[in-house]
């Protein structure tokens, strides 16, 4: 179906701008109306893949949580709270989005199915928390949780940039002053090496080598390196096999791969809590969580959890059983059960796993970049040391 963008009129008199599905103008104008807009004019527009599935950033979706439990709690009737958001929001993907739920709405969907025909922004866990709140008249408490949730999520991605960022941009910045060393200034000691006729210690030499293939093949060093870059990322998105070893490897790295398994068992067991306060059944708050996973590995475990519990097991043992959990945490679910109280033992486990993913990325970034500056230093002395020490010597050894 095209995408028409669209100039209108609102019932206040202020023209509104934006982009909207259609069959054809008569088709536009016809969703416009129902969405109490009045046609001006409108034309089709040319979109690549890539901006069609652009994703909604996780802050924009907290504000349209808060906005939406805000209006919502205060009486504003669903339709009437979505509009605002509409012609008040300065994202126009979200806005188009927006739009197209509305139309759902008019069209007999709830705002759950309507949600439900956009699963790159409402994934299954949003959608089916909000049909619980639907079913259950507790549609705002359910917005608070979700805008509760993905700050958390948020807080949790800006700790693991900030580990990240710092020694990504140290290793650039060594790695540009090596390049730079070997393509331009190497070369040229060579050269002056090789004016007296001196033999160079077998380190230096190795150097030169090693500058000398960068400088002649560095063209066909970056299109290979490139080339071995794109076709695995190629083969981990299309292959499933290689997907999971690739997932596999990340939750093996040092200090990254706890971390992320440990961000990951959060943002699970603060969905699983929500779900299952919210009267969603176990198994079925179990299949919707899968997907947030984002890891293979984890994702292949927690589906057998949910074939292990569909098969009569308790939660906690199924847990145990596929060893996705430590005991600790195994324990809690275990007292959960035995009380009754299963999404407070799932909060306690949520508590417990961003607790430490906080103080893991502070220890992380007490230790790596130390551990970094020694590394790339080192290498960056042995250039000095290959570099300069023939310099010394035929400074040494020249006549006075």
């Amino acid at each position: 179906m095209p995408v028409f963008a669209y100039k209108a009129v609102d019932a206040g008199g202020r023209t509104v701008r934006g982009e909207l599905d259609a069959i054809n103008l008569v088709d536009l104008e016809m969703r416009l109306k129902r969405m109490d807009l009045d046609f001006i004019n409108g034309e089709t527009i040319k979109r690549s893949n890539l901006l069609q599935g652009a994703p909604i950033g996780r802050r924009d979706l907290i504000n349209f949580c808060f906005h939406m439990e805000q209006l919502t709690r205060s009486g504003v009737p669903i339709l009437d709270a979505l509009s605002d958001l509409r012609d008040s929001t300065e994202q126009p993907r979200l806005r188009e989005i927006l739009a197209s739920v509305i139309e759902s709405i008019e069209g007999g969907r709830t705002l759950s199915q309507a949600m439900n025909e956009h699963p790159k922004v409402f994934d299954g866990v949003f959608c089916s928390l909000i049909r619980a709140g639907e079913s259950t008249g507790n549609l705002p408490d359910v917005l608070l949780n979700i805008s509760e949730s993905l700050k958390r999520d948020d807080e949790l991605a800006a700790h693991t940039k900030k580990l990240l960022i710092y020694p990504l941009i140290v290793t650039l910045l060594i790695l540009a002053a090596m390049g730079v060393a070997m393509v331009f200034v190497v070369p040229e000691l060579a050269k002056l090496f090789q004016s007296f006729g001196r033999q160079l210690p077998l380190h230096t030499r190795a150097l030169v080598a090693v500058s000398q293939f960068v400088a002649r093949y560095w063209m066909v060093i970056a299109v290979t390196m490139a080339g071995i870059v794109g076709t695995v990322a190629f083969t981990v998105h299309t292959q499933p096999s290689a997907r999971f070893r690739f997932d596999e490897l990340k939750l093996r790295l040092p200090l990254v791969g706890p971390v992320l398994r440990k961000i990951i068992l959060a943002r699970f067991a603060g969905a699983f809590a929500m779900m299952y306060a919210s009267g969603i059944a176990i198994t079925d708050a179990i299949r919707a969580s899968e997907d947030i996973a984002g890891n293979a590995v984890l994702r292949e475990g927690l589906h057998r959890v949910g074939n292990l519990i569909a098969e009569g097991q308790n939660v906690s043992t199924a847990f145990q059983n596929t060893g996705l959990f430590p005991p600790l945490v195994v324990r809690m679910l275990r007292v959960g059960e035995n009380t009754g109280a299963l999404d407070s033992a799932m909060k306690n486990v949520t508590y417990f796993y961003n607790r430490d993913v906080r103080e893991s990325i502070e220890r992380a970034q007490a230790v790596v970049p130390s551990v970094l500056v020694v590394l790339l230093g080192g290498l960056l002395l042995i250039v000095i040391i290959s570099v300069l020490g023939p310099v010394y010597d035929v400074i040494t050894k020249l006549p006075t």
